[in-house]
Order: structure tokens, then sequence, then C-alpha cells
């Protein structure tokens, strides 16, 4: 029987295992590849094929929409489902990627029901779904373990795509500054407007340090937390030029604000997995600016 292939295209560690980890728990027979960047992704589809391909957008070297226009390009690979991953949900960017030819879009974060539904989809509209699910189960190993090792074995951890509803784009992100040595080793107290965004919810919240890693978050209590090693995606905002930049991240932390059992308030330790210089850069520039917004401030 053929097998059945899938490339996961992301720059994150952190972002790859969750991927690999639901496409092997739903679809043990899957085979699965995986590539740091969309450069190595175009290697790797030069020399072999696949059936279906997940690619983040924002990457080094090449970014998915590249990847993308190039994968159209080649006469063999025009009818392969190729999904977007991304935390890009504006309607700019989903018109761009549906002129390039992508086959369908999710958005970051997401849930695992989330991507598996639309790996189905995908693979049903190109006539794989019903072999790859007349397969045997074949139990997988290891898929725990490397999640653990890119949670915890630190820098570089990697990148975590929440169908974010379309709403007018942004001023694009050009940041110019080059992050410095005192930015990441240290957090700084910055306060500006920020969004937290989780697979099926999002907050307005209150930054109290911000670094190249990390950062510290104060939200209002929600009916359901975020939960630890949840994947989140930070939309940071500068008033200075109105410019948003969407930096992916899992929760490290959660505690209540005050120790008191109906605080209102709740801090989230959120750890950075983007190994994009811009947004690296993006970050530095917001650090080195301390903007003092009183959006959303607790207590105010």
């Amino acid at each position: 029987m053929a097998k059945v292939s899938v490339l996961v295209v992301d720059d994150a560690p952190f972002i790859r295992d969750l991927v690999k980890k639901a496409l092997r728990s739903h679809f043990p027979g899957l085979q699965i590849e995986e590539a740091t960047n969309g450069r190595k992704a175009q290697q790797v589809l030069s020399r072999s094929s696949f059936d279906l391909v997940l690619c983040d957008w924002e990457m080094p070297e090449m970014s998915g929409l590249e990847l993308l226009q190039w994968f159209r390009g080649q006469p063999e690979m025009a009818k392969v489902p190729f999904v977007m991953v991304t935390s890009r949900g504006d309607k700019e960017n989903v018109v761009q990627a549906i002129q390039a030819g992508v086959s369908d879009y999710i958005g970051k974060p997401f849930s695992n029901e989330q991507l598996v539904g639309k790996v189905k989809k995908a693979l049903q509209r190109s006539g794989k779904l019903a072999a790859l699910q007349a397969r045997p189960a074949t139990p997988s190993v290891g898929t725990a373990q490397d999640s653990i090792s890119a949670l915890t074995g630190g820098r570089p951890a990697a990148s975590p795509p929440s169908s974010a509803a379309a709403k007018p784009a942004p001023k694009a992100v050009t940041p110019t500054v080059s992050p410095s040595p005192a930015a990441a080793s240290s957090a700084q107290n910055v306060r500006g407007q920020a969004q937290l965004r989780l697979a099926d919810q999002q907050q307005a919240c209150v930054i109290k340090t911000l670094s190249l890693r990390d950062a510290l978050v104060v939200v209002r209590r929600a009916e359901r937390l975020p939960q630890v090693f949840e994947s989140v995606v930070l939309d940071l905002e500068q008033d200075s030029d109105q410019s948003v930049a969407r930096i992916n991240a899992y929760v490290h932390a959660v505690a209540a604000l005050e120790p008191k059992l109906d605080c209102e308030w709740v801090k989230v330790t959120l750890k950075f997995v983007d190994q994009d210089q811009d947004k690296l850069s993006y970050l530095s520039r917001l650090i080195a600016s301390g903007t003092a917004q009183q959006h959303y401030s607790p207590g105010a």
C-alpha cells in the first residue's frame, strides 16, 4: 500500500513538535518529514514528493509565501495540497496566499481539532484520506520526549498558527534595530497595548516585563485560563507608528496577581519561540522605547 506523506515546514521546533504530535496521534500511518525554513523545504521537495505540505509563513531565508509561489510553479506539484499555518490573519495576507495558490489556511495558535480537521479536508480532496485511514495503526515513539526537549532545552526553542477574524492590515513591521545583548539578557518594565491570543479566545493584556526571550503579562480572569505549555500568540502594537508584531510563544506559568481566591487578575509568563530576526529586532525596539501606555492596566 502506498505511503501517505506530509512535509511540516516551520522555523520553530516547538511548533513542529506540536504539529507532529497531533498528526501522529490521529493518523498513525502518516509519514512525516520536516524542514526548518522555506529554503530547506525547497531542497527536500526537489528530491522527494509529498501528499501534503503544512507550512509557516514567517521564516528566515525563504518565507512560506515565497515557497508556495515556487511550489505552484513546479508542474508535478501544481495539485498537491499546500496549507499555510501562520499567525497572519489579516485579509490582505489571506488574499495574497489565495492568489499564490494556497489550498487552505490555519491560524496560530491552533487546537489539535482545528489542525486535524484541516488535514482531513486536504487529504480527502486529494483522494489520499481513504488510503491513510486504511493503514494499520503503528505506535509512535519519541514524540512526547521530543516535545519536552523543545520546551525545556533552552534557546533556540521555537515558534508555536487561531483563525483570526479578517481585519484591516496593520502597517508592516520593518524594524531596523538589531537586538542588543542588554535587551536579551534582562527583562525591562515595558507597558503597551497587547493582545493574548489562544486557540479559542483572545484577551487584552498589560505587559509587565518584556525581553527577547519571554514576557510577563497580566490578563483579566476569564472562564478559561491559559494552560501551561499551551501555544499562544502575543500581538504587540506600538503607538508611534501603529505597527504590530505577532510573537509566537507558549505558556510557561500562570498565577493569581494577588493571594486571594477571588482575584480578578492573572499573571501569565510567556516563553517566546520565534527565531525570526525581524521579530527579534521589533522586540528590541519595543524594549528600548519603554512605551508607557495605561491601556488595560489592572486597578486603573
